[in-house]
Order: structure tokens, then C-alpha cells, then sequence
């Protein structure tokens, strides 16, 4: 009975599409609630500090007299706490991910 059904899937397998992708050349398509990364517009930001103040893993750091805004990629958990918590609106959860890295990932945003 084993062998009947190993020869079922077989066939079925063999007349079926194939469920994974051919990365490089197909890029997948992402869902409309997809956290990929934080993304900033610098220029609307006002440097409040309130999205370093509600990270909950300290991903963020705010330093106003610079004018500069810092995210560690590998530390933030995208959360979307950063974006709910703007009061201008300035951030935003993009859909695709970060590039994958192997040391530390830190960005950094100058006005």
C-alpha cells in the first residue's frame, strides 16, 4: 500500500508547478501588512526624540543639536512602535527588508 501512495505523490509532483520562486530573477511579491524596515524622511523629521523614547529594544538614538537620526538594523524587532508614536508622520514601515549583513548595521541620517 506504501508504494501506491509514494507513486500518487510522484505523479502529482510531477504534473504540478513548483511552489518555490527562481529568486534572482522573480522577486516576490509582498502582502500589503508586511513589516520590512523603518524607513525615515529626514527632511519632515523635528529631531523630538519620542520614537528613540517608545523603542522598545533601543534600536533608535535622537540626537537633536546634530540633527541626526540612528537606527542599528540588527537590534530593531519591527515593532512599528517608532512609526505609531510620530507626531509628524515622518517614518514609515517599509515593506522590503533590510540587506542581510554580517557585522553591525547602523544607519545613519544627517538634515
Amino acid at each position: 500500500m506504501s508504494k501506491f501512495n509514494f507513486t500518487k505523490t510522484i505523479l502529482k509532483n510531477l504534473f504540478s508547478k513548483p511552489v518555490t520562486l527562481m529568486y534572482p530573477f522573480k522577486k516576490r511579491e509582498f502582502f500589503e501588512r508586511t513589516r520590512g524596515h523603518v524607513k525615515i524622511a529626514i527632511n519632515e523629521c523635528i529631531f523630538c526624540g519620542i520614537c528613540e523614547k517608545k523603542c522598545p529594544c533601543n534600536a533608535i538614538v535622537v540626537k537633536k543639536p546634530e540633527k541626526e537620526w540612528e537606527i542599528n538594523r540588527l537590534r530593531c524587532i519591527q515593532c512599528n512602535s517608532c512609526v505609531e508614536n510620530c507626531p509628524k508622520k515622518c517614518l514609515d514601515m517599509g515593506k522590503e527588508y533590510s540587506n542581510p549583513t554580517v557585522g553591525p548595521n547602523t544607519d545613519n541620517y544627517h538634515a
